[in-house]
């Protein structure tokens, strides 16, 4: 941590390692973005891929990274953007680190939302992203009223999320039993979670919500921080506490409804980014900026290592994070068993 001197006499304090972390994760995210682009049916050299980026490509390919894989990288970037910020907000608020959209019911419910719109009402592509929305902000609003009792505190918002998990699991389940057989094929490439088809409508609505709840969260950082440290002691530094930790709930719940609804419940992201991020900066606190980056590059880099080695098209991206997830899951387990953890 070192102390950085302002213009005007003020002084700031730079934590040196979290930000060369978050230097190199945005600069890995870009990257794997640009391979990706160039990666498909047709390839295109990364050097061409800059250069048409830049204007002084040919017809051709303009038409292919402009129009059909520049969208899909960026709805990649800003999804596993919203979900490691999501991740973090709620694993800082839970105080838990099983405190995920993944494991809260979130994701479950905006696929409940989502499958309603499928089975019940046949709807098209915006009709399933509006209603995987609305039921991801009904699912995080119920979570927060009946995990209220004189505040919201961390365990019972775990416990009354793992219950609303289970119970939209089970609406899921039923309304994939009611489905004839073209809305079940609908529904299950929807519940994989994937990037394919994504185009600039999916870009500018996460683009507008990412600009508008970024400096929302940033700005109500400190009081996170030290909503961590108990509500004891964030009320004695002068913390309102259950504003703050509304507001911040409610951008997280915002992050990742809209998230689920660009690109479907895509596993694990939310609940890896955060602790990978921790673990890289060593730092304590919610490492948001980290965590958002971690997550950018997750996500894009899964997609690519997805048609990399099955072709375009052929392994939703959702299935990968839920692997590599898993696989994390299992090591951390491992570890936190051998030093006695748990």
């Amino acid at each position: 941590m070192r102390a950085v001197r302002a213009p005007g006499g003020l002084s700031l304090r730079l934590d040196v390692r979290a930000f060369t972390v978050v230097v190199l994760l945005t600069l890995a995210a870009l990257a794997a973005g640009v391979v990706l682009i160039g990666t498909g049916d047709f390839p295109i050299d990364a050097s061409d891929v800059l250069k048409t980026l830049a204007g002084q490509g040919d017809a051709g390919q303009e038409f292919i990274i402009r129009e059909l894989r520049l969208p899909r990288v960026l709805v990649g970037l800003l999804v596993g953007a919203c979900l490691g910020l999501g991740g973090a907000l709620f694993q800082s608020v839970a105080r838990n680190p099983l405190g995920s959209p993944d494991v809260l019911g979130l994701s479950q419910g905006s696929t409940a939302g989502a499958l309603v719109v499928i089975v019940l009402l046949s709807g098209n592509a915006t009709a399933v992203t509006l209603g995987a929305l609305v039921g991801g902000l009904a699912t995080g609003l119920a979570i927060y009223l009946l995990a209220w009792k004189q505040g919201v505190h961390g365990y019972r918002l775990v416990l009354v999320g793992i219950g609303v998990n289970a119970v939209a699991t089970a609406v899921n389940g039923y309304l994939l039993t009611k489905a004839d057989f073209v809305d079940a094929a609908r529904a299950v490439n929807w519940l994989t979670g994937s990037l394919n088809g994504r185009d600039w409508d999916q870009v500018w609505p996460l683009l507008a919500l990412c600009a508008v709840l970024l400096p929302l969260v940033l700005g109500n950082a400190r009081g996170l921080r030290m909503l961590e440290m108990g509500d004891d002691v964030s009320y004695a530094l002068g913390v309102r506490v259950e504003r703050v930790r509304l507001l911040l709930m409610g951008s997280a719940v915002l992050l990742t409804a809209a998230a689920t609804a660009a690109a479907g419940p895509v596993a694990f992201v939310a609940l890896t980014a955060p602790q990978l991020a921790r673990r890289l900066t060593r730092s304590p606190g919610p490492n948001l900026v980290p965590s958002l980056c971690m997550g950018a590059a997750l996500l894009v880099t899964a997609d690519w290592a997805a048609q990399r080695a099955f072709g375009a098209d052929q392994l939703p991206v959702g299935v990968v994070t839920g692997v590599l997830g898993g696989v994390y899951l299992l090591w951390l387990l491992v570890t936190e068993r051998r030093k006695g953890r748990i």
